[in-house]
């Protein structure tokens, strides 16, 4: 095994470590939910507790990530991924109820911190001028190793020609989430991050953004899924996630929705 494998699984060994006390918490079920989503699932589990009475305990990482621990058996109950593909590869593997649902889909967009030397255009011509004048010293985008929003982040910069010129100035947040706040910490000069924490009150008041046309990149077709053993109260948030309360929370943070059910 290569010193890079050997690194990962350690990680992955300290990570579910640390996730243990966590997932251990007596008739409270574990959510594995895409960072993109940490503002807007907040949001739906505190009004699903407040209608069911029903707690549940929300975990936000890479979707990449998760589907490592999953796969090594991390107990969680319900995984909601920003790329469909980890989910399909679960079920696949035996480890869901069944192929899940397609929940959302993201954007990305460009964010700039007040103050920086870019200004928010969708095009990238800025941040083209800026690197060719020297001015670009960190750009923020999620790890595409393994956060797809990294991946989408990527193939945006790959489609504008300007991926390469970025080399050794990429910081890369752990997830996307870590990325937009490097992004408009004022550390960096700006990030592609998800559209979703853009339109967060607490990251928008930071900076500005623009949305990423859809075609510079593959879809964020985001599905999430129950996992074999899940009990009672992550089904009900399963199924409740469907519904009109929670779609439309999940409207307001830039999500397009897929047909209702």
């Amino acid at each position: 095994m290569s010193l890079h494998g050997t690194l990962r699984r350690l990680l992955l060994g300290l990570s579910l470590a640390l996730l243990l006390p966590i997932l251990a918490e007596a008739d409270t079920p574990v959510v594995a939910a895409a960072a993109d989503l940490k503002f807007a699932l907040e949001e739906v589990s505190a009004r699903f507790e407040a209608d069911t009475g029903k707690r549940l305990k929300l975990v936000f990482g890479s979707s990449g990530n998760f589907y490592r621990q999953i796969s090594e058996g991390a107990p969680f109950q319900l995984y909601l991924a920003a790329d469909e593909s980890y989910v399909e590869q679960l079920a696949a593997a035996g480890k869901t109820l069944d192929e899940g649902a397609l929940y959302a889909m993201g954007r990305i967009v460009l964010a700039v911190p007040h103050g920086s030397v870019l200004k928010a255009d969708a095009e990238l011509t800025g941040l083209r001028a800026a690197l060719a004048a020297g001015k670009i010293g960190k750009f923020a985008i999620a790890n595409p190793e393994h956060a797809p929003y990294g991946r989408r982040a990527e193939e945006a910069l790959r489609h504008a020609g300007l991926w390469d010129a970025l080399q050794g100035k990429l910081v890369l947040g752990e997830n996307v989430a870590q990325a937009a706040q490097f992004a408009t910490s004022g550390n960096a000069q700006g990030g592609i991050v998800a559209y979703s924490l853009a339109l967060a009150p607490d990251v928008a008041k930071r900076g500005q953004f623009v949305l990423i046309p859809e075609h510079w990149h593959s879809p964020l077709r985001q599905r999430m899924v129950l996992l074999k053993g899940a009990g009672a109260t992550s089904q009900a948030f399963y199924q409740y996630l469907q519904q009109p309360v929670a779609r439309s929370i999940l409207r307001r943070y830039g999500f397009s929705l897929p047909a209702a059910n």
